[in-house]
């Protein structure tokens, strides 16, 4: 039987904190426990309503507005991505675990993006490690132009 998959992702948001602030891109991927990606999800999600674009995180968008222009649009409603989301998990063989790096926001506005739309934690398990969780970057899956990584020559 093979290692059930592991699932990384990376956020943008505008703001420290779910609630007050938004998620406004998410990508996932799901890999092996050999590191082989199998598949990979991604959204851009409508901000909350009454929710704010925090002071720091204006000025950082500010300087990178054809990255926030490319986080609206076709931007969703938070229920149905997350609803997606949730689908994209269920769908993976075995049982998922979600790895985060608990330096990063990651974790914190996924869980309450998922408890807030869908009421439950879709992962078999959430493994805080940072050594995992940058093995299995998936940033560079993101599209925007400042998450991309230069190609070695």
């Amino acid at each position: 039987m093979p290692p059930d998959p592991f699932v990384t992702t990376h956020i943008h948001t505008d703001g420290p904190i779910p609630g007050p602030h938004s998620l406004l891109t998410l990508t996932s991927a799901a890999f092996t426990g050999h590191g082989v990606l199998i598949s990979t999800f991604t959204a851009n999600v409508r901000e909350l309503p009454g929710a704010t674009l925090h002071p720091i995180a204006l000025s950082h968008w500010r300087a990178r507005a054809d990255d926030w222009l490319h986080t609206r649009r076709a931007s969703r409603p938070p229920a149905p991505a997350m609803i997606d989301y949730t689908r994209w998990i269920e769908k993976l063989a075995g049982t998922p675990s979600f790895v985060a790096d608990p330096a990063r926001a990651d974790y914190v506005f996924v869980y309450w993006y998922l408890q807030r739309f869908i009421g439950h934690w879709p992962f078999a398990d959430t493994l805080l490690d940072p050594v995992l969780h940058d093995r299995l970057d998936c940033s560079t899956l993101c599209s925007l132009a400042s998450c991309r990584v230069p190609l070695a020559s």
